[in-house]
């Protein structure tokens, strides 16, 4: 799999977590899909890819190198992004910065930041790709916000 697809994948977060005595949200609570909302610090939790409907699914985060498993990439409500090859870092690194934008539940970038939008509720982000190395397959990305 091809270096950009794993740095999309391990695109996305890290922001601050806030505790307070109100009753905490379901964590299959739904929150509203805008680029505020969504923007904040990511970390790929998994990547998962099936060939098609009827074929197993494959744990791509499994086959990552190490230096690309420990990113984040940060969406900013400006519309821009910054991926930083944070902890153990490759060589050469994989630094990057550009632009995302929303369409309802439709995630475009200028390379980092693709796909549809399947669920969000605030704190997992979790969008897939159809169709992204060949006709029926889907890559599904799951992201944490940190």
């Amino acid at each position: 799999m091809k270096r950009i697809t794993i740095q999309l994948a391990t695109a996305l977060f890290i922001s601050t977590s806030f505790f307070s005595c109100k009753k905490e949200k379901s964590a299959t609570t739904a929150c509203t899909i805008n680029m505020t909302s969504l923007s904040g610090a990511y970390k790929l939790t998994a990547l998962k890819y099936k060939r098609n409907a009827a074929a197993p699914e494959v744990d791509y985060l499994a086959t990552m190198d190490a230096c690309d498993k420990d990113d984040f990439i940060t969406l900013k409500n400006d519309g821009t992004y910054i991926y930083n090859d944070a902890g153990t870092v490759c060589t050469p690194n994989g630094n990057d910065n550009g632009t995302w934008q929303l369409n309802g539940k439709i995630l475009t970038s200028d390379g980092m930041v693709n796909g549809t939008i399947s669920s969000y509720d605030c704190k997992t982000l979790i969008f897939y790709i159809d169709n992204s190395s060949m006709a029926g397959d889907k890559l599904t990305f799951t992201m944490l916000k940190q």
